[in-house]
């Protein structure tokens, strides 16, 4: 095989795994949305049966051939094909390492799995999901220690989502983070607090559905080219090709931020997935560096856009006309109420100060579930003990405590901490955005998102997987990522609002 064939090879299987992926995101998808329930034990069989296939791809012999010819004339490549080289290698030799059986277990362990946390939180019951958590445990914990590590175990966790990242950075990050974020929640609970009148449901799911479409084509995702919203218990955005990106949203009769908000973050989601390099597919860089350059996408429009001030007073008329019953409510009112600071029992309902610390939590409980140091058993006193001591509020039940997140059951262990640095991302690309557009408050104001979205197409979204998280954020903002200014972001936000 000689270096063209070599490069060729790749090229062909990234373009097959490609394939493969968006096969498995329909599937995923259909059963997620459409499946009935009684297909979700034979789907996991089919999801099973794909992932050995996905695998097989990724420990083809002919990969390790390939590279052996080309990393000894590395410095030969564009900046595309060493980005191809560097996947390839990651990929084959962490792959090679897990035994196909494995991967297959884990596939069909976590389908059904989910399957059983989706009963286990409507009926409240921890005892219906507990057996299924375990052996999605069990089997991470397999495919860690076949795959290898250095120092802690939740390191190879964290790998799957922050390649690079490890415990040991993580928790100075969050250190500085939780103090800081302690601090101004302190400050806040001596001020007056917000006065406001909440209107009262129920608000139809059609009336949901049409705000959440009008908001999402303002923001410049292509629902109606390129994309779909759907309905499901826990939002989520299936990439399932290039020009097939899909969101899903959860209605509530009784309020109408659930939705709203959850829209708009996976909109965010989805604009970077539609923006990024697919011309360039073969090469394996239009996806994200790390999820957690993926939540900066979503939690950047859900929070700094989707919460702000001039993003209401463009858009504050049009929810009035779709919703009656707020135009009791002044523009000031509302913007009040999406902004309340409360600590409360649901992280994809907390407020943006204390957003982070569920996220805190969870990145501590998982790295004493990995190490062993709590068993299967403990985990909702764990989770409940931490909430009262973090946020002062304890669940009544295990549906709106350890069981509200999907990640678990998904086996999504390490995907937590990319929140909380997505928060830490966007507002570091906030920073930059606005000294490099001072027009910007004013364009939002007007309704032009239009402004937004060219800026994060042309600094982030358009540079896929090109660099690493820490290479694109200091080429974007000219500097290595610092919490500093999401904590700054949140003080002149805050301390404004609650007139301090």
């Amino acid at each position: 095989m000689d270096r063209e064939k070599a490069l060729r090879f790749l090229k062909e299987q990234r373009k097959l795994m490609n394939y493969m992926n968006s096969t498995l995101s329909v599937v995923s998808w259909d059963t997620e949305v459409m499946a009935p329930e009684e297909a979700i034990d034979y789907r996991s069989e089919v999801i099973g049966y794909l992932s050995s296939n996905y695998h097989q791809l990724t420990t083809d012999y002919r990969i390790e051939q390939a590279l052996g010819v080309l990393l000894s004339e590395e410095d030969k490549f564009n900046l595309y094909e060493q980005r191809l080289i560097e996947e390839f290698y990651n990929i084959y030799y962490k792959n090679k390492k897990i035994p196909e059986s494995l991967q297959k277990e884990l596939s069909m362990a976590t389908a059904i799995s989910n399957k059983s946390w989706k009963r286990a939180k409507e009926k409240g019951d921890y005892e219906l999901f507990k057996p299924h958590l375990a052996r999605v445990i069990d089997l991470l914990k397999q495919q860690a220690v076949c795959v290898g590590y250095e120092g802690h175990i939740y390191n190879a966790f964290l790998d799957n989502f922050e390649k690079g990242m490890t415990v040991e950075e993580l928790d100075e990050i969050f250190a500085d983070l939780k103090e800081g974020l302690v601090k101004l929640l302190a400050e806040l609970k001596e001020a007056k607090q917000l006065s406001f009148r909440r209107p009262k449901g129920p608000f139809s799911k059609e009336s949901q559905s049409q705000l959440a479409l009008y908001i999402l084509n303002q923001m410049g995702y292509r629902i109606h080219e390129a994309g779909r919203l759907d309905e499901t218990e826990h939002p989520f955005t299936a990439f399932l090709g290039p020009k097939d990106i899909r969101i899903t949203t959860h209605y509530y009769e009784n309020s109408i931020e659930g939705a709203l908000f959850s829209t708009i973050h996976e909109g965010g989601h989805a604009i970077y997935d539609q923006n990024m390099p697919h011309d360039w597919a073969e090469y394996g860089v239009n996806e994200a560096p790390s999820m957690g350059l993926h939540e900066s996408q979503s939690r950047f429009y859900e929070n700094i856009i989707g919460r702000s001030l001039p993003f209401w007073r463009a858009y504050f008329p049009k929810l009035q006309e779709f919703m009656p019953s707020y135009q009791s409510v002044s523009l000031e009112e509302f913007y009040q109420m999406i902004n309340e600071v409360s600590p409360s029992l649901i992280r994809t309902e907390a407020d943006e100060i204390t957003y982070s610390l569920h996220i805190i939590i969870r990145y501590e409980i998982e790295k004493l579930m990995v190490s062993g140091e709590v068993g299967i058993d403990e985990l909702p006193m764990i989770w409940n003990q931490k909430y009262k001591e973090y946020l002062g509020v304890e669940p009544k039940n295990d549906a709106e405590g350890l069981m509200q997140d999907v990640h678990w059951a998904e086996g999504m262990i390490g995907y937590f901490p990319s929140y909380a640095l997505g928060n830490l991302y966007g507002a570091q690309f906030y920073h930059q955005m606005k000294k490099e557009l001072p027009q910007l408050k004013d364009e939002i104001e007007s309704g032009n998102l239009s402004i937004v979205f060219e800026w994060l197409k042309q600094n982030v979204h358009s540079y896929g997987k090109v660099y690493t998280p820490g290479q694109l954020v200091e080429h974007v903002t000219k500097e290595p990522l610092n919490p500093k200014y999401f904590l700054d972001y949140l003080r002149e936000k805050y301390l404004n609002l609650y007139h301090l």
